[in-house]
């Protein structure tokens, strides 16, 4: 596989992406991290570019996400919301786990609402949903379907044991 090339190439497995746990809440629309590839303070914000990035830009397509490197001294997250405020979020001497913690807690959505958003896409008002728990009960409700097999028998070349029958 030609994308399995290059360092760590887990990062582009869809397994990996779909892992992330940081999504970001609807108002931020630029994140921008900046970091120096140097010294010791950067380690942290450089290996969650490295490993955490890919999850979060997979995980919030709706955000631009830019890195800038080498442009400051000490590494920090800057965040811009859709009214024009910016948020900074120092992450100096913190490991890439404690960075994504804090991303999280500070501009990741909750879980309250994450789990909320689960059950709104799940909704059973589709009209190609049928069933117990939808509007329809059986697909014979729906205008152009033929009929309910238990109200009116299906024609015999439609049914297995007419068309399989063997002549004896």
């Amino acid at each position: 596989m030609p994308f399995m090339i290059g360092p760590a190439p887990i990062r582009r497995t869809l397994k990996f992406l779909e892992a992330g746990r940081l999504i970001l809440k609807e108002q931020i629309k630029i994140m921008a991290v900046h970091y120096h590839l140097n010294g010791q303070n950067n380690k942290g914000a450089k290996e969650f570019v490295f490993w955490c990035l890919p999850q979060v830009q997979y995980k919030n397509p709706h955000v631009q996400i830019a890195t800038f490197k080498n442009l400051t001294p000490s590494p920090f997250v800057r965040c811009f919301y859709d009214t024009g405020d910016e948020m900074l979020i120092d992450v100096d001497n913190k490991s890439k786990d404690e960075i994504l913690e804090h991303l999280i807690q500070v501009i990741g959505k909750t879980k309250e609402v994450l789990e909320a958003e689960a059950i709104s896409k799940e909704k059973k008002d589709n009209p190609a949903n049928f069933g117990v728990a939808c509007d329809r009960h059986c697909i014979c409700e729906i205008p152009g379907q033929i009929p309910c097999p238990s109200i009116v028998p299906l024609p015999e070349h439609m049914r297995g044991k007419f068309i399989y029958k063997k002549d004896m």
